[in-house]
């Protein structure tokens, strides 16, 4: 008995001083990330030689070509509140300020209004119960918003509001806001557009009466606990009927826009033309055909471009079409060429040029003023993002950020400056303003805090690298080294990933999270980007299409047994770890590795496709009704009972509230390997979201950091 206790009185006193040394680990991690200055809140103002900040409560203007100390546009009284998002008005004699934030999925939340007009400060849209999205009409005059899946308009003059939709309904109908799916997979929740003369408002209409409900169970300290129910459609079941309306804003007067005989299809985005002209997207539910669909004013309709796939279309956003006037746009699409690149087109005459080509992807449209484009690119390596312009005929490259690295860009309106984000891993940000000749302006942030400390007490860094794995195939990867490493050492190792279809995690960007913390601690960090990842091609991400969790998951084995093989890994010591779809990869490899990972973390992993959400999952592995082998043959709940819990350690995070990638998920799986007679570990945070928010970003990496520094 004596013996006993104490031996766990001693495995107490290690458990403890890991936890203590996963904190200290961890806050230190936070506090350089912090070091890493960036701006927040950039606006360009209508004259291209001004842009505004959101800076300490502030919305302070700025001009790109000197320096000075700013102007504050808000009155004493505004800057008490918690900015969540600003917007002017055209004419930018007023600022929309939406203070707080009410969070309902990722991207949606409700919040107070604000109007900031004549340097006063006034509430508006206090008559709502839960106003969000709200925008103002093209001539200023008044502001549209949604309230409770209702559209309204607040007239700014007089202050009064007129509903503009009245049959919207919980779990129902919605109007002028996206669904859940929409929401999460096409990254947009504002489902509405005005037109140039704020005569008409479009806006989608959402039915989503016949989508399965999932019942999400909250606790909150309650007696009695309650579901939280909402639309959610899983892969191969109903989606939301959505059309498109018209509203004429004098009348009231509603229409409905023809958007063709399909109607198991989705509308991702709509808008107005530079000459006002309503078009809207149009996808088909296997998502290998997209259309842009374009409404003349006599109410005829024409298809002014599309694209086919075999497999899937890359999903699109707001940068995928760019009108340039009434009659020209601008396309990025990798169809043409197997690579992202640029194209333009005319309304009626189809493709007029190619802009980019090359063996490289083109990763951001950022800017253009009608003659040159401006866009980021991977022609240096796909693992960083540089800036180049080009005339619209194809003609004239330039450079026009020199350094190595990865950036990204904030434009002025008609590109005559952009505000530049840079950084490499060995460097963190320096931020600056350049000409839209990419002439140097002035530097605005550099981090100049964070580079002495890094100087005067130097971390490890990314070493990248490539490998082949035994099927001949190229990988990206880095590694992470301990200070002090010596290659006649063997070091335990932790591959972290995401994996996802058209992901990167790869990257030479400065970027800090929990995992930096093991390299202080003795451990070696990994990563690689296996086939399906992004920026390498069409070929190479749609690899894994139809069968998700089989070429990913051969991938990182084959990179474990890479650095099994080296000299300098102790063998007997890889983990893996892994966050939603990287949690899908972690427990995966866990379960087919055969004891190759000493411990694998999976963090709200996927466990079977069918139990996610249709857009995502559909474009990638088609419906489960033509393609169920492509769902059931990699699910981890199938072969739960292949894991060697004698060798390996598997630890399951999953957040209860979790309305992206359910709870459901977790549980199933945890049946399953307890049916096998399974061992594992499981940490459960009540009343999380995905991200593990609002409560504990910070618990969760504390705990992966104790559990590796304890079981690898």
């Amino acid at each position: 008995m004596k013996k006993t206790t104490l031996i766990l009185l001693a495995l107490a006193g290690l458990f403890s001083l890991s936890a203590r040394a996963a904190g200290e680990a961890y806050d230190e991690i936070v506090r350089l990330s912090r070091m890493n200055e960036t701006v927040r809140g950039v606006r360009s103002m209508a004259d291209g030689e001004h842009y505004t900040l959101l800076e300490q409560g502030d919305i302070r203007r700025y001009r790109y070509a000197a320096a000075g100390a700013g102007e504050s546009l808000l009155p004493a009284e505004a800057r008490d509140l918690p900015i969540a998002d600003y917007a002017f008005s055209p004419d930018e004699r007023q600022i929309l300020i939406a203070s707080g934030r009410t969070p309902i999925y990722r991207h949606s939340y409700t919040t107070s209004y604000y109007l900031v007009s004549g340097g006063e400060l006034r509430a508006v849209l206090d008559e709502a119960e839960a106003p969000r999205d709200a925008r103002f009409t093209p001539d200023g005059r008044g502001i549209v918003y949604s309230d409770r899946n209702d559209l309204y308009l607040y007239e700014i003059e007089s202050g009064k509001t007129r509903r503009l939709t009245g049959d919207g309904a919980w779990n129902r109908i919605i109007n002028g806001t996206t669904d859940w799916v929409y929401e999460e997979e096409f990254g947009n929740t504002c489902a509405y557009a005005l037109s140039p003369d704020s005569r008409t408002l479009a806006y989608l209409r959402f039915d989503e009466s016949e989508v399965p409900e999932f019942a999400m169970m909250r606790f909150d300290g309650s007696l009695y606990n309650t579901p939280y129910t909402f639309k959610y459609p899983k892969a191969g079941e109903r989606n939301s009927t959505v059309e498109l309306w018209t509203i004429d804003l004098a009348t009231g007067r509603r229409t409905q826009i023809d958007t063709g005989v399909e109607s198991d299809q989705y509308l991702p985005r709509i808008g107005y033309t530079p000459d006002g002209r309503l078009w809207f997207y149009r996808l088909n539910r296997r998502q290998n055909h997209f259309e842009l669909v374009v409404c003349e004013a006599s109410g005829a309709q024409h298809v002014a471009y599309e694209e086919r796939s075999q497999s899937y279309v890359e999903r699109m956003d707001d940068r995928t079409i760019t009108f340039l006037d009434k009659n020209r746009f601008i396309v990025k699409q990798e169809s043409l060429a197997g690579r992202m690149h640029l194209y333009l087109h005319s309304m009626r005459g189809g493709l007029q040029n190619v802009i980019t080509q090359g063996d490289w992807e083109v990763t951001d449209l950022v800017g253009t003023d009608g003659k040159r484009v401006w866009y980021l690119s991977t022609e240096g390596s796909p693992l960083r993002r540089a800036l180049y312009s080009i005339r619209l005929d194809g003609r004239d490259k330039r450079r026009l950020i020199a350094g190595e690295g990865y950036c990204t860009v904030v434009p002025s309106r008609g590109m005559k400056y952009y505000i530049a984000t840079c950084s490499s891993a060995a460097s963190p940000n320096r931020v600056e303003i350049a000409a839209g000749d990419g002439r140097r302006v002035r530097i605005l942030k550099e981090s100049a805090e964070l580079r002495a400390e890094l100087a005067a007490s130097p971390r490890p860094q990314k070493e990248f690298f490539t490998f082949r794995t035994e099927r001949g195939d190229t990988l990206n990867a880095y590694l992470i080294k301990p200070l002090g490493f010596d290659p006649s050492k063997r070091y335990p190792v932790l591959l972290t990933q995401y994996s996802g279809p058209g992901s990167q995690s790869v990257r030479d960007r400065w970027e800090m999270d929990w995992e930096d913390a093991l390299a202080a601690e003795g451990y070696i960090v990994a990563c690689a980007d296996g086939r399906g990842t992004g920026f390498r091609g069409e070929a190479f991400k749609k690899a894994t299409y139809g069968r998700l969790g089989a070429l990913e998951v051969e991938d990182q084995l084959s990179f474990a047994r890479h650095l099994a093989a080296q000299p300098y890994v102790d063998a007997a010591r890889i983990g893996i770890y892994g966050w939603s779809y990287g949690g899908f990869m972690a427990v995966s490899c866990a379960l087919k590795g055969l004891g190759l990972f000493k411990m694998a973390i999976a963090v709200a992993p996927v466990t079977s496709w069918r139990y996610y959400d249709t857009i995502y999952t559909e474009i990638y592995n088609n419906l489960p009704q033509y393609n169920a082998a492509g769902y059931d043959d990699n699910s981890p709940i199938r072969f739960a009972r292949m894991l060697d819990d004698r060798r390996t350690r598997l630890l399951l995070i999953h957040g209860t509230a979790d309305d992206n990638v359910h709870f459901q998920n977790t549980v199933e799986l945890a049946r399953a390997l307890n049916r096998a007679g399974k061992q594992y570990d499981m940490m459960i945070y009540p009343d999380q979201n995905h991200s593990m928010l609002p409560d504990d970003t910070a618990n969760i990496r504390r705990k992966m950091l104790a559990y590796t520094l304890e079981h690898l």
